[in-house]
């Protein structure tokens, strides 16, 4: 039912619906991915009932972003915000994301990715502390400690300068260095950056998962770790509340819209 908030007047103005929300998740060929997607976008749902929330993906899984905005245009809905699930800047951020906007027949904005933020410093930091992780108080047992920020890798540096951010960041949070490392891409890979590190005397070595949800990739860096490994982060809380805080600042500050495309003749 369409609400009417009643004004000074006396007189009844329909109140538009909001833009609906569309989580652009990358996909995976892993079964455990887009379940945990699926579980984060309920998460987004309970703590904004009445907000429409969708998933399309890049690639790999159904629905594909595509059919995700060829559906909501066929159910009438007139503007959607694009939220990647994706923790840097780079080519999906933006091309594939902004491109597949462009060509839907509905208006669009497209949000920035997740990271950097402190709501995803706050995750790695619980998911490390979930594994076992503790900075240690003793100097001596410090100056030994480090960690690896495990992430996907982009050619783009823009995209490797966000995840050398989240690893300031992290790094701020914990007391010892985080290293970026990367699964494809970029360099250096996470064995690499465990040497380094080790080469530095620091040989208590963690591993943090900058990936959303279960993969290969997240797979491949936590059986690299030399000890701790922390779980991908998947569906904490502050996951889903990053999501909406996205979505609230691409309306906030007047993000690029696009306008729907035409109709084919």
């Amino acid at each position: 039912m369409t609400a009417y908030p009643q004004n000074l007047f006396g007189r009844h103005h329909p109140v538009a619906p909001p833009p609906a929300l569309v989580v652009v998740a990358h996909g995976s060929r892993d079964p455990r991915a887009l379940s945990t997607v699926r579980q984060l976008l309920d998460r987004v749902r309970a703590l904004r009932p009445g907000l429409p929330v969708h998933l399309g993906h890049i690639e790999l899984n159904a629905p594909l972003l595509t059919d995700t905005l060829a559906g909501l245009d066929a159910r009438g809905t007139e503007a959607a915000v694009l939220v990647p699930l994706l923790l840097s800047r780079g080519y999906h951020v933006k091309r594939d994301i902004p491109e597949t906007a462009a060509g839907a027949r509905l208006h669009t904005r497209v949000a920035a990715p997740l990271g950097p933020h402190p709501l995803l410093v706050d995750v790695l930091h619980a998911r490390l502390t979930e594994a076992g992780w503790r900075t240690p108080a003793d100097p001596a047992a410090r100056r030994a400690s480090g960690v690896v920020l495990a992430a996907a890798g982009s050619r783009d540096p823009e995209s490797r300068t966000d995840t050398a951010r989240i690893a300031d960041d992290l790094a701020a949070r914990l007391g010892v260095p985080v290293v970026p490392a990367y699964a494809c891409a970029a360099a250096p890979t996470v064995a690499d950056a465990v040497r380094a590190l080790a080469a530095r005397g620091r040989h208590r070595v963690a591993v943090a998962s900058c990936f959303t949800a279960p993969g290969r990739f997240a797979t491949q860096c936590a059986a690299a770790a030399p000890g701790i490994a922390a779980a991908p982060l998947g569906t904490h809380p502050a996951m889903a509340r990053l999501l909406l805080h996205r979505y609230d600042q691409s309306l906030t500050t007047r993000t690029p819209l696009t306008a729907p495309a035409l109709a084919s003749a």
